[in-house]
């Protein structure tokens, strides 16, 4: 059972942060940062893996090292930190260009992650719901991909999103360069959960899981 971890407000180092940009001046951010696919590109394609379950599953490892990208707020304010949370992804129906969202359990094992979650986008990829599953836990965060476009800035403009503490990601086109391949990954968080330096850690940690993929796809 997956289980969260209250956080001991009387010794947090990042307290007196949390409480400013949660309670006097709510603050996300997003940030668009261009990641070098090439070794991961080869590496899933020698191998005859499928592409965005291999991105999914490189993102939510490098999510899982953290405490601030598994940041949970109750209604009372009180952070707490999941044990491990889980990707929820897009899936696109081309006939009736909607998409469905899913989520898989991650783990911690490619091959297994793997499997479940092309079993998943196979099963909705004709789903007329954008929530085909009825059992989303609260310990997902968000992952779409917008394979039709490069682009160098993405934002999403939420609502409520101060009060969104775990961190969304978009993928974005393929671009061939001097024999190079990049993509643009965009992150959105709360200033509350993570400054710039954990961001910047969990973007290079990426790029390093990617340029490894030979390593641990199989």
């Amino acid at each position: 059972m997956t289980e969260k971890r209250p956080i001991d407000m009387s010794t947090w180092a990042r307290r007196e942060t949390f409480e400013h940009y949660r309670g006097r001046v709510p603050c996300t951010y997003s940030a668009t940062v261009e990641l070098d696919v090439t070794e991961f590109l080869a590496a899933v394609k020698a191998t005859g893996r499928k592409v965005y379950p291999a991105q999914v599953w490189a993102i939510a490892t490098v999510v899982n090292r953290h405490e601030e990208f598994r940041v949970s707020v109750d209604e009372e304010g009180n952070p707490s930190v999941w044990d491990v949370v889980h990707p929820s992804f897009t899936v696109f129906n081309p006939e009736r260009e909607t998409f469905a969202t899913v989520w898989a359990a991650y783990d911690p094992s490619f091959p297994l992650f793997h499997d479940q979650a092309v079993e998943l986008l196979a099963t909705h990829r004709t789903s007329v719901n954008m929530f085909p599953q009825s059992d989303t836990p609260e310990n997902v965060f968000d992952i779409s991909s917008i394979p039709w476009m490069r682009f160098t800035g993405f934002d999403l403009h939420i609502k409520p999103g101060y009060d969104h503490y775990l961190p969304i990601f978009t993928l974005g086109q393929f671009t061939e360069r001097d024999g190079r391949t990049t993509m643009p990954f965009a992150v959105q968080i709360h200033h509350a959960a993570a400054d710039g330096f954990h961001t910047a850690r969990l973007v290079n940690e990426l790029q390093e899981v990617f340029a490894s993929a030979s390593e641990w796809v199989s």
